[in-house]
């Protein structure tokens, strides 16, 4: 039974929100959704989102969450908020009034985080609800359509699923076009004694001029497939805008939980709780920001590093300064963990890094001294937000066999083939059938993994990298 009433969340989020304008947050309008455990985990299967297109991806999700939750293999999310103009979150019906109190303040310190953060400047969030309805309409458009389908329709969404991480991952970075980047190039090269003719016939020498290689692989299927009929290229598109609108929520996940969280507990100090209602707060919080055994809770590496900035107030107030709001603003996890990750800090949080072979799990290296804790921290930067996704860039088209060339920018993690074999073909699938080539390393020896035919082969690069 609730213990609380809508006009009780009401004047609660009242109070929250004069706290949080009086502490200089910046945000915008918000508004709550009250549902229970079943529309929970379906907004969680759609990643928040009230309106989406079709997939069989999101059944499966919805499926596997609710299985799980029913037999108490795992619990909800505390709270779901989405990067929208008005800011949309989610309440859970069941959860008592210290929990609504709680999730409410946690989310004005998301709200605040997607208004200001840099690197969520691009994603419009006025228009995001309303861009994802829209997206869905078009796809189920297609659906309906009797020449496509839902067959045709869910070939190129498997597809574009397989490589939706593939984008350009920095917005804020001004691509050249390959003809700009010629004219740029020939340009500096002849700037002193070249007439606009002596430049474009310059210009006109390929052989002369390698452009950077790309690495939104989904924009270039789009622009370059000669074969993928509009309605196919429409997809990539809605696939590949979506993708850009939650990837910096993947690059700044341990900062904007840590930011929350630190707001959370810094709002719900200042509103002078009940003592009661003050122990299940704590209660709570602590449960929120705990370690993770055996693996990181990027609450609790995000609410350490954000205390750490502010600086002890008192026993239970931390001191709020222009610093915080300026990371708020500028960095994403990997900066945020490069800047402010210090030896001091990794020895607190107990950060070690361990190799597993064979069922048998060791300890390769700890933060106690100087060169450990640089190494375990790099590796922890290495795997945040999509530094765990491999970057494929395109290096071009064979121009007889129209064969797609990729690159694997090796980092020293190789490639699963299994996978290889698999994204590949869906590679091929939306370059209309014709050969995908992609080179990597394995064990040390340059490779190239090839799609024809239906049939994946791997062979070894005549030349060798030295």
């Amino acid at each position: 039974m609730m213990d609380w009433t809508l006009d009780d969340l009401a004047r609660w989020n009242d109070k929250i929100e004069r706290v949080a304008q009086d502490c200089g947050l910046d945000y915008y309008p918000q508004e709550f959704e009250v549902c229970d455990y079943h529309d929970m985990i379906g907004y969680q299967s759609y990643v928040g989102m009230p309106s989406r297109y079709p997939h069989w991806s999101f059944g499966k999700s919805f499926e596997k969450q609710n299985t799980m939750y029913k037999l108490g293999m795992s619990g909800l999310a505390y709270e779901m908020v989405i990067n929208s103009n008005p800011c949309l979150a989610y309440l859970m019906i069941d959860n008592p009034l210290s929990m609504q109190i709680l999730v409410m303040a946690h989310v004005y310190g998301h709200n605040d985080f997607f208004k200001n953060n840099i690197n969520f400047s691009h994603t419009r969030a006025e228009l995001a609800l309303e861009s994802f309805k829209l997206n869905a309409d078009r796809i189920r458009s297609y659906i309906e359509t009797p020449n496509i389908g839902y067959e045709g329709v869910e070939r190129i969404l498997d597809a574009a699923h397989a490589i939706s991480f593939h984008v350009d991952r920095n917005q804020r970075i001004v691509r050249l076009s390959e003809d700009e980047q010629k004219l740029r190039h020939f340009g500096q090269l002849n700037r002193e004694r070249a007439t606009w003719d002596d430049l474009k016939i310059e210009v006109d020498k390929e052989e002369e001029f390698i452009p950077t290689l790309s690495e939104d692989l989904l924009l270039f299927l789009i622009e370059h497939s000669r074969f993928l009929e509009d309605w196919e290229k429409d997809i990539l598109r809605i696939v590949r805008d979506e993708t850009l609108y939650f990837l910096p929520q993947m690059e700044t996940k341990i900062m904007n939980e840590g930011w929350a969280s630190f707001w959370h507990y810094t709002i719900l100090h200042k509103l002078n709780l009940p003592p009661a209602m003050h122990v299940d707060f704590i209660r709570s919080h602590n449960q929120v920001i705990r370690p993770h055994l055996g693996g990181l809770n990027p609450y609790h590496i995000g609410f350490t590093l954000m205390t750490h900035l502010a600086g002890k107030k008192d026993m239970f107030e931390y001191e709020i300064n222009n610093q915080i709001f300026d990371t708020r603003t500028i960095d994403r996890d990997a900066s945020f963990l490069r800047r402010f990750l210090t030896q001091e800090l990794m020895e607190e949080l107990g950060l070690f890094e361990y190799d597993q072979n064979n069922g048998q799990v060791k300890v390769s290296n700890v933060s106690n001294d100087f060169k450990g804790w640089k190494e375990v921290r790099d590796t922890l930067i290495a795997q945040t937000g999509t530094g765990s996704i491999p970057i494929i860039k395109v290096k071009g088209i064979a121009p007889l066999s129209n064969t797609l060339q990729l690159q694997h920018e090796f980092d020293g993690r190789e490639l699963e083939l299994g996978y290889v074999n698999k994204t590949l073909a869906y590679i091929s699938t939306l370059w209309s059938n014709f050969p995908v080539v992609l080179e990597t390393n394995v064990e040390g020896k340059g490779v190239s993994c090839e799609f024809k035919n239906g049939e994946f082969s791997v062979s070894q690069n005549e030349i060798e990298d030295e």
